[in-house]
């Protein structure tokens, strides 16, 4: 676990549903996945949470607690931590083969404000995929529409939706460049800086 700034973690461990078979595929995203955590002095916010150090498990239990996924394919251990934090949960809308959301959510998209003054912009799949500019933190979560591979992160044109193009994906994420951005904080790897989103939509 490494602090970013006051108030602000981030955490690494294996992804709960993680198996030999993903492994022996060689999955481009796994088996470590980064989380995130939020501390406003009365509030905790998780974002794609898998089990977080002992730390933050301590500090949840001083505060309010809330659980935000950046796409509905990232519950992680968010049943588990909803249950045991009595957290509540925001997350985008289940995609069209139902995937994600197996728990009780209050469902939200692109132009809606979260708690912690939460900002969503849409991300490379919309409704399901998001980003989360959290101003607080001059930070933004890129879920899943930018990963990285070990190279920076990047837009894989693999994964788009059918009939959606980079280009497309690109201009709906210049918005996030006209923000006081510092920090970027992927859920694949290590956050990162304003420099290498530039990069990434160049």
């Amino acid at each position: 676990m490494r602090e970013l700034q006051s108030g602000l973690w981030w955490w690494e461990a294996v992804h709960p549903e993680w198996t030999a078979e993903d492994d022996a595929a060689g999955r481009e995203w796994g088996p470590e996945v980064s989380a995130y955590a939020l501390d406003d002095g009365e509030r905790l916010l998780l974002i794609d949470p898998t089990i977080p150090p002992t730390p933050i498990l301590d500090l949840a239990a001083d505060r309010e607690t809330v659980i935000v996924l950046t796409n509905p394919w990232h519950e992680r251990d968010a049943p588990t931590l909803s249950e045991r934090l009595g957290a509540s949960v925001f997350a985008p809308p289940p995609d069209d083969d139902g995937k994600g959301i197996r728990m009780p959510a209050q469902l939200f998209s692109a132009g809606d404000r979260l708690p912690f003054g939460v900002e969503v912009f849409p991300g490379r799949e919309p409704p399901y995929d998001v980003l989360l500019w959290i101003e607080s933190h001059r930070a933004v979560a890129i879920g899943d529409t930018l990963i990285d591979r070990g190279h920076g992160i990047e837009l894989l044109e693999s994964w788009l939706a059918e009939g959606v193009t980079r280009e497309q994906v690109v201009e709906g994420l210049r918005p996030l460049l006209a923000l006081p951005l510092e920090l970027v904080l992927p859920t694949h790897r290590a956050p990162t800086d304003r420099g290498a989103l530039e990069r990434a939509l160049a």
